[in-house]
């Protein structure tokens, strides 16, 4: 993670920002929207996704996968298998990039590995929704509730991301304030 830390330290200003910004937005307004709007098509029902349920309900997971069909179970695991490959990495930059920008400089300078940590529980979360989508019929209540603790884990860490951005732009406020 050292490495990690010291390479977006490197890379870290606001042209980089902008850029994983810009690649960041065209996810959920554009890949992420459509798979979605796709899932519940070929679903024929509105379904959603299971990596945005926020919770612990492995059951809710095995009906969500049951309700797909076949069409949209295919085409979700796809999706996984791609984009949702290349979003975490978009994302871990862009907040790597936000928290590095506003604590540089600190001793909280390696919390901007916290979205790598985020990263790793998405792969970890995705992993387990494509098992789960090609082994249907088969359901494995396991498998299930290992994509709930991951997806939960995602969901904590993203938590503390916001918390620390947010709690990063007051500090900077307040320092901006006292000096003028």
């Amino acid at each position: 993670m050292k490495t990690i830390s010291n390479f977006l330290h490197c890379i870290a200003n606001w042209k980089s920002l902008v850029v994983f910004l810009a690649l960041y937005i065209s996810f959920p307004a554009y890949f992420l929207k459509n798979a979605e709007a796709k899932i519940n098509e070929l679903a024929g029902k509105t379904v959603g996704v299971i990596d945005l349920t926020v919770g612990f309900n492995p059951q809710k997971s095995l009906d969500m996968v049951a309700g797909y069909g076949d069409a949209a179970r295919a085409y979700y695991a796809r999706t996984e298998m791609t984009t949702d490959v290349a979003y975490p990495i978009v994302y871990a930059f862009l907040f790597g990039t936000v928290l590095t920008l506003l604590y540089r400089n600190t001793s909280y300078a390696r919390v901007n590995t916290l979205p790598f940590v985020m990263l790793l529980f998405d792969y970890a979360e995705n992993i387990c929704i494509v098992g789960l989508l090609q082994s249907f019929p088969q359901q494995s209540v396991t498998v299930a509730t290992f994509c709930e603790a991951f997806k939960l884990l995602k969901w904590v860490v993203f938590g503390v991301i916001v918390l620390l951005i947010v709690g990063g732009l007051i500090g900077k406020l307040m320092n901006r304030g006292k000096q003028i």
